[in-house]
């Protein structure tokens, strides 16, 4: 197995992580505002990685990369988030895979010239998640719904990031210093939201455990480590898989129903994985001139 195939096995993986967690925060919200999870939820992971990951190490050339790529994270999540208070967890997770399409848009303008595999598993993905929202009902556009879109676009732009860091820098130092700059962040603007409510259940102690470990430490790990070896317009297409298995947790831990519509969009994100990975096998590049 190559390196790049382990690498998108890992990727598929953390899509499933982040999946399967919509319903975790959903439910965690009940007892906590947004913006004080956040901020416990990344500072608990933080520590732990720049423990474990760094081993209390920091490079200086690296530090600056990670704290931009913390900034988009802190805007991706906390919008995310915000909406989630709104929306239906796998409705979200169907609005913010809409990075799929946005990835390539942002390489465009970034001065890239696209495979036209690229383009083509990008619309495929896109089709995929027409389909998984349509049953959802999205014409129902809510500010849940509007947060989450502009959360995808946070979220773009911090794939597209890590595509250019992790290619220059190791990901053991970028990661801590990403997921603590979201977290630091957080607790910076505690002052400036009204909602501070933070009560205190074995739930909640639950949820902020089990999102700060697995899909923050572990999952953001894997994914910086995992693009140095994949385009970031197919770790897009990857991640789009997150909706998928959003419905699947919904529809086990919720008991919500799905229809054929679901199983045609999986389909049709997979088949743009495929042709992304059998006709465009090396990163995009960049346009001379």
């Amino acid at each position: 197995m190559s390196t790049r195939a382990k690498a998108e096995a890992l990727l598929v993986f953390v899509a499933m992580i982040w999946g399967s967690t919509f319903v975790v925060v959903k439910e965690a919200l009940h007892d906590a505002a947004p913006l004080p999870f956040i901020a416990v939820r990344f500072t608990l992971a933080g520590v732990f990685l720049f423990l474990v990951v760094s081993r209390g190490l920091v490079a200086r050339q690296a530090l600056g990369p990670g704290l931009i790529l913390g900034l988009f994270l802190f805007a991706g999540y906390v919008l995310q988030t915000t909406g989630l208070v709104y929306t239906t967890p796998s409705k979200s997770a169907f609005i913010t895979a809409s990075s799929v399409i946005l990835v390539p848009v942002i390489q465009v303008l970034h001065g890239f010239r696209l495979r036209a595999a690229a383009i083509v598993g990008a619309l495929f993905g896109l089709a995929g998640i027409y389909f998984l929202v349509l049953p959802s009902g999205l014409a129902a556009v809510n500010r849940g719904d509007v947060l989450t879109l502009f959360a995808a676009m946070a979220f773009a732009v911090h794939i597209v990031l890590v595509g250019v860091y992790t290619r220059r820098f190791s990901f053991r130092y970028l990661v801590p210093v990403q997921i603590l700059t979201v977290g630091l962040l957080a607790i910076l603007s505690l002052p400036m939201v009204p909602n501070l409510r933070f009560h205190w259940t074995a739930g909640l102690g639950a949820a902020l455990v089990v999102t700060a470990i697995l899909p923050t430490a572990f999952a953001f790990s894997v994914q910086n480590w995992g693009q140095q070896f994949t385009p970031p317009a197919h770790t897009a297409l990857i991640f789009a898989l997150e909706p998928v298995f959003a419905a699947l947790t919904s529809r086990i831990v919720v008991g919500e129903r799905f229809g054929g519509k679901v199983f045609l969009g999986a389909a049709l994100i997979f088949a743009g994985m495929v042709v992304s990975e059998i006709w465009s096998g090396t990163p995009p590049s960049p346009v001379e001139g």
